[in-house]
């Protein structure tokens, strides 16, 4: 029995708006569901398998690339002459991190110890750790500034401690060396006779208290109960806020452990975090959209008024006391020493401090530090944080082996740690949190889409059938009435 086309028609209209009806529902739903997704799978939980997995063992590759600043004419600047550096490297370590010492607690809150450790990777490096670099002696320079008001007597007693262990101004040592730590007598004897002045009790190194290290104890909120919260710091090491500054908004501690940010950013948002390596809290604020290895991201970098001085950006008088603006004084949490913390080469600094040495071309693409984050979930797809590590260097009275060094902050490295999402893991995120919450999206579009071109197929269908039964009916009514005038016709035709 065939189906009418009218009843057809009725059909794809009830298919059709039904399909609208579930279009617009998902309209409003599937955002919800979207959200709801979201947050099930960026919240600290164990039972989530993808971010959890993240957020603990760190498994995607992981970098640290360091620059030396080989100290061109060590002896003149003995003399007062400005100083001329040539940068070597980068020298590239792969980075292992991982959390341990996990602990959930009932307020909503983990506290773990994320531990680090170092490779050096000589195929991704432009040179070898046994390449030999010249860089100011810390213990030399550094020690002369910090003792710079001390009396006289301390001064030469200090100036002779240096003679009679062999120590000069600068350092000529291989990379590996100045990196993770060399024998020297006078540090031997200073861990032995004053314990705890020095931050090392083994070999001296830039970074000889970082490799197999941790950044201490975070507890931070595992977003349970609010979303907004997750990843951000409840304590570090015991603390709500540090004493290294001069303000009470400089020592807070805020923001992420700096590895994942809450979910839902928009260009508004900021991106706090506290870096226990620079002993502060730092935010980096967004510039500009962007897609990264498909992903859809937002950058965010820092802004300039990150490590300008008070004078230039009040909220940073807590800082001080300050030099030129473009320097963070780290003094107070690195032992007193004179170091100072910088964009590499200088960057975004005042210009007064490119004058002061040679060799150096700051540039935003090399230099400038961004984070790429995925806005829906928080979770940066690419990053990279460079800094510069700096030493106050001068001419003090009393200790021959400073001679007439100008006074100048003196950059000693920069290092990029960088990393990025990819491979099985940038596969499983695309597509549980980019791809699928995009076909939801889209599968609202394309039900209204349809239900709409249903209706107008059935409208279209009823009217044509309507149409050829009115042609129909029409074409009847013209046989039967030429029918009846052929009848007319014949009965008026006269008899013979």
């Amino acid at each position: 029995m065939a189906v009418s086309k009218s009843t057809l028609s009725i059909v794809f209209i009830v298919l059709g708006g039904l399909a609208v009806l579930f279009g617009i529902v998902l309209v409003f739903v599937g955002p919800i569901i979207i959200d709801d997704q979201i947050v099930k799978n960026v919240e600290i939980n164990p039972n989530n398998g993808l971010s959890y997995t993240m957020w603990k063992d760190i498994p995607v590759p992981f970098f640290m690339s360091v620059y030396f600043f080989h100290i061109v004419n060590p002896d003149e600047i003995l003399k007062g002459e400005k100083p001329t550096v040539v940068q070597r490297g980068p020298y590239v370590y792969r980075e292992n991190r991982w959390k341990d010492n996990i602990t959930f607690h009932d307020n909503h809150t983990v506290s773990y110890k994320e531990f680090r450790q170092y490779f050096f990777e000589e195929s991704m490096s432009v040179g070898d750790e046994s390449d030999v670099v010249t860089i100011p002696n810390m213990l030399v320079l550094g020690a002369s500034v910090m003792m710079e008001n001390m009396p006289f007597p301390v001064r030469l007693l200090l100036s002779t401690t240096f003679k009679t262990f062999n120590e000069e101004p600068f350092l000529t040592k291989p990379v590996g060396e100045l990196m993770w730590g060399y024998d020297s007598k006078l540090v031997d004897f200073l861990n032995k006779y004053l314990p705890g002045m020095l931050p090392t009790s083994g070999k001296f190194g830039l970074f000889a208290e970082f490799n197999n290290s941790n950044t201490g104890q975070f507890t931070v909120f595992t977003g349970q109960d609010d979303i907004g919260k997750v990843h951000m710091v409840d304590s570090w090491n015991g603390l709500k806020s540090v004493d290294y500054w001069r303000s009470e908004a400089c020592n807070m501690i805020n923001g992420t452990a700096g590895q994942m940010w809450p979910p839902f950013m928009t260009k508004e948002s900021t991106m706090p975090f506290y870096s226990p390596d620079a002993c502060r809290s730092m935010e980096l604020v967004y510039q500009r959209p962007g897609v990264s290895r498909g992903v859809p991201v937002y950058r965010f970098v820092a802004p300039k008024t990150l490590f300008a001085n008070g004078a230039d950006y009040p909220p940073n008088e807590g800082f001080c006391p300050c030099r030129q603006s473009g320097l963070l004084n780290v003094s107070t949490c690195r032992h007193n020493s004179p170091v100072f913390i910088s964009h590499p080469h200088f960057f975004e600094a005042d210009p007064v401090l490119l004058d002061t040495v040679n060799g150096l071309s700051p540039n935003e693409d090399e230099h400038g530090l961004f984070i790429d984050i995925h806005p829906e979930t928080g979770v940066p797809m690419n990053v990279s944080i460079r800094l510069q590590l700096n030493l106050l260097i001068k001419s003090v009275f009393g200790i021959s082996e400073t001679g007439k060094i100008a006074e100048v902050v003196m950059p000693m490295i920069w290092f990029e740690e960088s990393g990025y999402i990819d491979g099985p893991v940038l596969n499983t995120f695309r597509t549980s949190l980019v791809v699928l919450p995009m076909v939801m999206e889209y599968m609202q579009y394309i039900f209204i889409a349809l239900g709409l071109a249903g209706i107008l197929g059935a409208v279209m269908l009823y009217v044509n059938d309507k149409v050829r039964g009115l042609l129909t009916d029409l074409e009847k009514c013209s046989i039967t009435s030429l029918a009846q005038q052929w009848i007319l016709c014949s009965e008026w035709v006269p008899s013979e």
